[in-house]
């Protein structure tokens, strides 16, 4: 685990200018005035769990994040549905209500190793199969391992993926700059259990997990806090499920964070990033279905759907 003194990676995600307006070459006024975005409600923090493979123990953890008003995106290999330890293809609608079901992959085999039909297949059906269960759109995934490389992310952005999630721990609050190359903040719980019979060494992870936990808690700026897993892992030695309580406790009901699944804050940061300013900045029109929160001169704006508003 890195400890983590400078964690908070933060970002003025938008627009970021500085200043006044000033007069172009053409004689146009253009206002160099820093736009920011804020989440959902003027919010500055957005939470994301995101869990992978699908197999029975998601019955118990979706059971405790309901319990805490916790929403996920869970990552699914749709051939292995209804194997041993698995669930079954019928329950998924039921599971995963108010959640977002995403692909894994049919098989979970490492992408960059097979052919790229094989990889068409792999992306293309998971998707097809799961927004048949789920009865949703699925527009996102997990790469198997976490590996990909280019050919594998030409592929599966041809095939409707938005965005797909790696294992590559950042230990930070930043916005993914490329939604295909998505590395989380944290693995849940750090490294903890990753050796067994090593006490210490879990002790020293849980203890790093949470104190990046509590920075998050703890920022002003701009800040996401990614953490992934599987659900399975919590039916190993030691008392894991009630860590996985414990930190859903300390996360959840707080005013200040903007809960989200992975394609909910990629919708949003698209509305953001295609709002319609004036010259000058002082009009801004919001084309798209979603209210859009900024800041500008230290002032919040709520940006409705499909308006245009004055902004000074």
């Amino acid at each position: 685990m890195i400890v983590i003194l400078a964690l908070i990676t933060v970002i003025n995600y938008g627009n970021a200018q500085t200043n006044a307006a000033i007069t172009s070459k053409n004689g146009l006024v253009s206002s160099r005035e820093k736009v920011e975005m804020l989440f959902p409600g003027g919010k500055t923090k957005a939470l994301i769990l995101s869990f992978d493979d699908g197999m029975v123990a998601d019955r118990r953890l979706v059971s405790l994040m309901n319990e805490y008003g916790l929403i996920g995106t869970f990552h699914l290999n749709s051939n292995k549905l209804g194997t041993k330890d698995y669930l079954t293809k019928e329950e998924i609608k039921v599971v995963y209500k108010g959640h977002e079901v995403s692909a894994h992959t049919v098989n979970h085999p490492n992408l960059p190793d097979i052919s790229r039909a094989e990889v068409l297949y792999e992306v293309g059906e998971d998707r097809r199969e799961l927004e048949r269960l789920s009865g949703n759109l699925v527009r996102g995934m997990a790469y198997p391992f976490g590996n990909y490389n280019d050919s594998v992310i030409e592929i599966i952005n041809g095939l409707g993926i938005e965005y797909a999630r790696t294992v590559k721990d950042t230990y930070s609050f930043g916005i993914p700059d490329e939604f295909l190359k998505w590395n989380p903040t944290i693995h849940q719980f750090g490294k903890a259990y990753f050796t067994s019979g090593n006490p210490e060494n879990d002790k020293k992870e849980l203890a790093g997990f949470y104190q990046v936990v509590n920075h998050f808690l703890k920022t002003d700026s701009l800040a996401l806090l990614d953490v992934w897993g599987h659900s399975w892992e919590n039916d190993g030695a030691g008392d894991r499920w009630t860590e996985m309580e414990k930190f859903f406790k300390m996360v959840s009901g707080n005013p200040d964070i903007y809960y989200t699944t992975q394609i909910g804050l990629v919708d949003y940061i698209n509305a953001f990033k295609n709002l319609k300013f004036s010259v000058d900045k002082s009009m801004v029109t919001n084309l798209s279905s979603i209210n859009v929160f900024i800041k500008m001169k230290g002032k919040a704006f709520n940006i409705e759907a499909g308006s245009t508003r004055l902004l000074y």
